[in-house]
């Protein structure tokens, strides 16, 4: 099951003990996914749904609120679109008048209304609803497991997404609006905002889990980025080393490393017989200690002497 429909059975579960709440909720599903049809004078309200917990949960509101036995019929997937569609249809004309202009979304003139109605949002608990409806009807939000932290509400009305957004306000989350492929999407893209959307609209199961997970993520990238720091500092030091082995042998053949000074024959001496050793370690077989500077400095006059040997130069020591 993915995290999206974990979150919505989670909120489809969610009591609503006021009928403020209940109305804000059942507004929001209409509002995003409802359809009126008026076939021969003969009104009929469908709304649809991929989820069938959101489905369940508009049932139940419209039984709840206004004592009707709807209709759910489920329309199976196709090879295209593998996911069920949901379909609460309500077909008694006076139920659907009676709805529609309690939720304010009808007016008596039979004006069909996507606008929100400002007392369906009167108080704080009926915009926390508002947005649960949105979000179980068309709402989505990545895996905290994902590379990208996402979530996103979809509608089709550019004035619903721009509503949407001051009611994230609200709540002092900033959302963001964009248009794409003829819907407009709300969308917030820091994981902080999610979680406090998360904990707005009820979903605390989901809260808990997205932020272990974040916590769980944050640990392993922490990790990976010092596991990558040591693993560039010990080829580093190997590389070092292998040039500096390198250039004693280029010295030791030529030369030989007795005639070395003596400060360079022990630095010398002391690679060959420990090469896996850091400047610190190295500095430490020294007699007296050497700091890791000092041996960076014997070994870096090595590594020039040895580029000039190279190059049969006289007079080198």
């Amino acid at each position: 099951m993915s995290f999206t429909a974990k979150i919505k059975n989670e909120l489809a579960r969610k009591e609503l003990k006021k009928k403020c709440c209940q109305k804000a909720e059942l507004t929001a599903f209409i509002h995003v996914n409802g359809n009126l049809q008026i076939t021969g004078g003969q009104m009929e309200l469908n709304i649809t749904t991929d989820n069938p917990a959101s489905a369940r949960r508009i049932f139940l509101l419209v039984k709840n609120l206004f004592g009707e036995n709807s209709e759910l019929l489920v329309r199976k997937g196709t090879r295209l679109k593998k996911l069920n569609r949901y379909q609460v249809k309500v077909s008694r004309q006076e139920k659907v008048r009676e709805m529609l202009e309690e939720l304010g979304v009808m007016s008596r003139e039979n004006q069909f209304s996507r606008r929100i109605s400002p007392y369906i949002l009167d108080r704080r608990c009926c915009r926390r609803s508002y947005l649960r409806g949105v979000f179980l009807a068309r709402g989505s939000v990545n895996s905290p497991d994902s590379s990208s932290t996402h979530l996103e509400m979809t509608t089709e009305y550019e004035e619903q997404a721009r509503e949407l957004v001051q009611i994230l306000k609200y709540f002092n989350i900033k959302g963001k609006m964009v248009s794409r492929n003829n819907n407009f999407r709300v969308y917030l893209k820091d994981g902080q905002k999610i979680v406090e959307f998360l904990n707005v609209v009820g979903a605390h199961q989901a809260l808990f889990s997205y932020e272990n997970a974040k916590i769980l993520k944050d640990m392993r990238n922490k990790i990976n980025r010092l596991v990558n720091c040591e693993t560039a500092n010990l080829n580093k030091t190997v590389n070092a080393a292998m040039n500096q082995l390198e250039s004693i042998k280029i010295i030791a053949q030529r030369i030989g490393l007795q005639n070395l000074p003596e400060s360079l024959r022990q630095a010398a001496e002391l690679r060959v017989k420990y090469p896996e050793a850091t400047l610190q370690e190295l500095g430490e077989f020294f007699t007296p200690p050497l700091s890791k500077s000092g041996v960076n400095h014997r070994l870096r006059k090595i590594e020039k002497l040895a580029g000039q040997v190279s190059k049969n130069k006289k007079n080198l020591i």
